[in-house]
């Protein structure tokens, strides 16, 4: 029995872009279900959707997390591939994603984009783009170059594994933070990206968006690394508290006096609060160990992603057990 597939297409006003998405990906992986998820679009992105042959399901909360969320929920699929609906990406690439989750095997496999024509990207956002992969490298770990690519192939299980929370186009960052956490096996492809059609209109606003993933990436940075974060608020306030305390205990030990008695309570007042600040660190520390113990478990309670010439039956013991992976 051949692995089942399924491509996801998030749309809001694509009515001059989601039929091509559509026909690209079927003549790309014909076997594969092809939903269009449809965000309260005020135009005709319904109609081409259908019209090209796609499932239509609708989500009326605004926003591609929402949509993400909705998907990952409904969907049941060997691998579930999503891309936007502006016909940004290069879907022509997306029978070799699949394959190549499934060789590997890999939980998800990530389209790096690399522009086709030259006015592919707005102004800043390419360098908004390094920035924050830049800044999620340096807390996370090193295996990425492109976290805000929106074209991406996962497994069941990382689909199934994953708490998807964000509402908008932070969605990308919270599933690059998921995999970087976990240590799930990801892989990229350079894919092409190139101008929307005309008629078709970006939904990305730079500045305000881009507030809202730093601010998520700061929010996953307390979560995933707590002792780290709370050893720097805490040596911030060793290095306040020291400043204010030292001009006391030197005072102190020249005369033996505490002239400046306020100063010296609120010093020490101020370093209790930093040791207070790293033990929530460390306890926090212990919870995150859990809660990854748990999400781990649940993304173990699915079969690797495989095709179905990579299994043979054999004779076991155990009536639970009734396949095996080849060597």
């Amino acid at each position: 029995m051949n692995p089942s597939v399924a491509c996801v297409v998030p749309c809001y006003n694509e009515e001059a872009a989601v039929g091509k998405v559509v026909r690209d990906l079927r003549a790309s992986l014909p076997e594969a279900i092809i939903y269009v998820y449809d965000n309260a679009s005020t135009d005709n992105t319904v109609a081409e959707a259908h019209a090209a042959g796609a499932v239509v399901r609708h989500e009326p909360r605004k926003g591609k997390g929402n949509v993400i969320r909705r998907a990952f929920a409904d969907v049941e699929a060997d691998a579930l591939l999503i891309i936007d609906g502006d016909d940004t990406y290069d879907a022509s690439r997306a029978r070799e994603m699949v394959d190549l989750l499934f060789e590997g095997p890999y939980d998800q496999v990530v389209g790096a984009r690399r522009e086709s024509v030259e006015t592919a990207y707005r102004a800043g956002h390419a360098v908004g783009n390094r920035m924050l992969t830049g800044a999620v490298r340096t807390l996370f770990g090193n295996d990425v170059s492109d976290m805000l690519s929106g074209y991406r192939v996962f497994s069941r299980r990382f689909v199934k594994s994953f708490p998807a929370l964000s509402r908008e186009f932070e969605t990308e960052t919270e599933m690059t933070v998921h995999a970087l956490s976990l240590r799930l096996p990801t892989v990229e492809l350079e894919v092409g990206f190139k101008d929307r059609p005309a008629g078709s209109v970006s939904k990305l606003r730079t500045y305000r968006d881009g507030w809202r993933i730093l601010k998520l990436i700061l929010g996953l940075a307390r979560r995933q690394r707590p002792s780290q974060f709370h050893a720097i608020i805490a040596g911030l306030l060793t290095v306040a508290a020291l400043a204010l305390g030292l001009p006391v205990v030197v005072e102190f030990t020249r005369t033996g006096t505490v002239p400046r008695l306020p100063t010296a309570v609120l010093a020490a007042a101020i370093m209790i609060i930093a040791v207070l600040v790293l033990l929530v660190g460390y306890i926090l520390e212990s919870f995150k160990h859990m809660r990854q113990e748990q999400a781990s478990l649940a993304h173990l309670g699915y079969l690797a992603p495989c095709r179905s010439e990579d299994f043979v039956p054999v004779t076991l013991t155990d009536p639970a057990s009734s396949r095996v992976i080849r060597p």
